[in-house]
């Protein structure tokens, strides 16, 4: 008996998965929970296991197609896959015979009727025909919000229905609102012509729709949100001697390796403690304030930026906080994060200083209204106790929405996660 092969649910307000690769071939055998497909949706990548064994007997859905949840990618077929199965040759019936016909001829009409301008230095802008299908919910939403036609969107789903995705590449690609009546055609916005000898040397990829996503909302929260930085710098003496004494004991006790972002979370918790609004966000006219420490740990990997969440950090030790960040960092290499890892951060810390960032401005991930920046240890020359000395130093940066945290709350707040790392103790007796 076959087995159908479908999108499994995404998780929270994720409707849409992009096809990113099929590990099988039709006619492979397949072991009960092998991995099949590799689906890519806005916030994180997962593969859709075999629920039966068998062979891969058909692929409905190709590599880089837009699918939604519950739709149908393959099926899986009896057998050991020596063989392929065979093709099913359906029988010609006078209204699929009509249908392609009609289809054909739709074809070459949209072919016929497409206009391309073909103004001198303007690029080209193609006119085609709207699709037989409304577009998906999610699609209507920013097609209305960006003022832009289904007439503009070539849909990529089912029978052309156009997707959240195809709207999105549209808009990305330049598409703008279509003039109303006797409104100038307004120019789709590109990048111009590359010379022959450059065009020869460049390379274009799409964009996954993870860095789309990354793209949009980083964008987002600069229209958004009233954002500005303030920064300080902090002597990381007292950290790195407390870590070099305990270092070894530590692993030992805990079997992870004492680093910098245990000692910088729990100084976020202590500091969100006193100036909540760092950890609040705005939802229409209301202010939410959290009474809760859900930290997001940004961490650079192949596929992009992406920031799983350390939950409830403000209950833990640093040696859970450790032993969690560890797990969620090999996780987000291995392209292993759930939904559930990625969900309800309610502040963000972002390690530039790993690839040797001295000085940063980071951008908010909203809805969050705070984000710090951590930068370089380096060496530098200070004055202390009249004395010009050299310390390890580190500056910190603190993204806020101005629309919430005021400056002085901003400040106080840099000020006591700089008074945390400089006396570590401080951590230990809650102070």
């Amino acid at each position: 008996m076959a087995t159908e092969i479908r999108v499994p649910t995404l998780g929270e307000s994720v409707s849409e998965a992009t096809i990113g690769k099929w590990f099988k071939n039709v006619g492979d055998a397949i072991a009960v929970d092998e991995p099949l497909v590799e689906l890519e949706t806005d916030k994180v990548t997962i593969e859709v296991p075999a629920s039966s064994a068998g062979s891969l007997a058909e692929i409905t859905a190709k590599e880089g197609d837009t699918v939604e949840v519950g739709a149908l990618l393959g099926m899986i077929g009896s057998g050991d896959g020596a063989t392929a199965a065979p093709a099913k040759k359906a029988e010609a019936k006078p209204e699929a015979t009509a249908q392609a016909s009609g289809s054909a001829a739709a074809a070459s009409t949209k072919e016929a009727e497409a206009k391309t301008a073909e103004v001198a230095g303007e690029p080209a802008i193609t006119i085609r025909k709207p699709s037989e299908m409304p577009a998906s919910p999610a699609a209507s939403k920013i097609l209305a919000e960006k003022g832009v036609s289904l007439s503009q969107v070539e849909g990529s789903g089912k029978r052309g229905q156009v997707l959240k995705g195809d709207v999105l590449d549209a808009v990305a690609k330049g598409i703008t609102a279509q003039p109303t009546a006797g409104e100038a055609p307004k120019p789709v916005a590109a990048r111009p012509a590359s010379s022959a000898d450059d065009a020869s040397r460049e390379e274009r990829v799409k964009m996954t729709r993870l860095r789309q996503t990354i793209a949009r909302r980083l964008k987002d929260a600069q229209n958004t949100a009233a954002m500005l930085t303030t920064y300080n710098e902090v002597d990381m003496s007292a950290v790195m001697d407390l870590r070099n004494r305990y270092k070894e004991i530590f692993e030992k006790k805990h079997g992870v390796k004492l680093g910098f972002m245990g000692f910088f979370t729990k100084a976020v918790t202590h500091a969100l403690k006193e100036v909540p609004s760092v950890n609040a966000e705005i939802d229409g006219n209301d202010i939410i304030y959290k009474n809760f420490a859900h930290v997001g740990v940004a961490v650079g990997t192949d596929r992009g930026l992406v920031v799983p969440v350390v939950r409830n950090a403000d209950q833990m030790s640093i040696a859970e906080i450790e032993k969690e960040i560890g797990r969620l960092g090999k996780a987000a290499r291995d392209g292993a994060l759930s939904m559930a890892d990625m969900q309800g951060g309610t502040f963000t810390i972002s390690n530039g200083g790993v690839y040797g960032s001295l000085m940063s401005s980071p951008i908010l991930n909203a809805p969050q209204s705070g984000i710090l920046g951590m930068h370089k240890i380096q060496d530098r020359p200070v004055v202390v106790g009249g004395q010009i000395v050299i310390r390890p130093m580190m500056y910190l940066a603190l993204s806020y929405d101005h629309r919430i945290v005021d400056g002085k709350e901003a400040v106080t707040f840099l000020v006591r996660v700089k008074e945390s790392l400089e006396d570590p103790e401080r951590l230990v007796l809650d102070l």
